[in-house]
């Protein structure tokens, strides 16, 4: 009964005591976008000694990496807690300089990263827009339009993009390293960032090719969501924070009488909360890719469908639909020119033979899992709920 009741609690949770201290999610957020804005600008002096005209590069990135949530930051610096971090972020001063900062900084790479992949991800989707603004490969195309360059604009843009794509990628690497932590503390996190990079890359690649292939089940779709999502937003960033950690928590320490063998049980723990709410997390993007509101969203809603993603949503309603109901799928899914009346119908289909039903219940089903694992975890209370609510910003999410 009272296992049943903290997951009650913890399910139930839409306030916490990191709500009301400097762990909250606001002081993260401030205090990874200060890390970021104080990186940026040693790259801009970097940048500009090399050529002004790199400057637009920059500025694009600026601009991407001033939306989020920062929710890979936040799980980082939560699974290091959860390992045994104490100090809270300091509220003011310069991060990398303040007790606490540290592991924000180190936290903010991941944001490099994530940025990196958006790139990538709209070059390969051809994506127009990302966040509610042009996405990065337009916006250069843009540039090259204005200028009256030679040559195509759109392969000038592709070529841009992929460019600052691979930059924030070395990036990210490189802040993580200037973070001012310990050298053993960064050789512990480094197999963990490598092994996020190869799976959010394999995972692209597996999306890439249901797409191409068309042959997509649920089960394939499911697996493109463990590498290219569940795996890179919600668990490797909460394990890059037990690595990160400077030991494990005291009272679990105490218990197990060996720190290494803690460290490892609260990895475990980790991941039994992450990869569920990791799958719940781009189930729900899932949704919103196709039934969101732009205004919300940020991006149109006929994106997925253009571009013919073969998503868990898409599966479901394959392997469940009609004839006539798999025609319209054959028919509208994936095509160059869908315009909103055709993904009126693809959407009819996929809310008639209960896709977005299945979903939904599979969204809900996987968060249940994710907070009874946490419910069980050796964390201290403060982080159980701190993730608890993590858990529901990553999957009631509109942006």
């Amino acid at each position: 009964m009272a296992d049943r009741t903290r997951r009650d609690t913890l399910a139930g949770v839409t306030s916490s005591s990191a709500a009301h201290s400097s762990a909250a999610p606001g002081h993260i957020r401030e205090q990874v976008g200060r890390a970021l804005d104080d990186f940026l600008a040693r790259q801009r002096a970097v940048l500009a000694g090399i050529d002004e005209d790199l400057l637009p590069g920059l500025d694009a990135i600026s601009d991407l990496l001033a939306g989020g949530k920062r929710l890979r930051p936040a799980f980082c610096y939560w699974g290091w807690r959860a390992a045994g971090g104490t100090s809270p972020p300091d509220q003011a001063g310069p991060p990398a300089r303040v007790d606490g900062g540290r592991i924000l900084t180190a936290a903010a790479a991941l944001e490099l990263l994530h940025a990196s992949a958006l790139i990538h991800d709209d070059v390969i989707d051809r994506s127009e827009t990302r966040r509610g603004q042009p996405a990065v490969h337009r916006r250069f195309a843009g540039h090259h339009a204005a200028g009256g360059w030679r040559g195509s604009a759109d392969s000038f843009g592709t070529g841009a993009a992929i460019l600052l794509g691979d930059l924030l990628l070395s990036w990210t690497g490189e802040l993580l390293r200037a973070s001012g932590l310990p050298p053993a503390a960064l050789r512990r996190a480094q197999p963990v960032l490598d092994a996020m990079c190869t799976e959010l890359i394999a995972g692209q690649y597996l999306d890439l090719l249901g797409q191409a292939a068309g042959t997509g089940t649920v089960a394939s779709a499911l697996r493109v969501i463990r590498y290219k999502s569940a795996k890179y937003t919600v668990e490797r960033p909460l394990l890059l924070g037990v690595a990160l950690a400077p030991a494990p928590a005291r009272a679990v320490t105490a218990a197990t009488g060996k720190a290494a063998r803690t460290r490892h049980r609260v990895a475990t723990a980790c991941s039994a909360y992450g990869i569920p709410l990791g799958v719940a997390f781009q189930l729900r993007d899932d949704v919103l890719g196709v039934f969101g509101d732009p205004a919300e969203t940020g991006k149109p809603v006929t994106g997925d469908l253009r571009e013919g993603k073969r998503t868990v949503l898409v599966a479901i309603a394959m392997q469940r639909a009609s004839t006539a109901q798999a025609n319209v799928l054959r028919r509208h899914l994936g095509h160059p020119q869908l315009d909103e009346a055709a993904a009126a119908e693809i959407r009819g289909v996929l809310t008639e033979t209960g896709a977005l039903a299945e979903c939904e219940r599979m969204i809900r089903a996987s968060v249940r899992e994710a907070l009874a694992a946490l419910a069980d975890a050796p964390f201290t209370d403060e982080a159980r709920t701190a993730l608890a609510e993590l858990a529901r910003t990553a999957t009631d999410r509109l942006r």
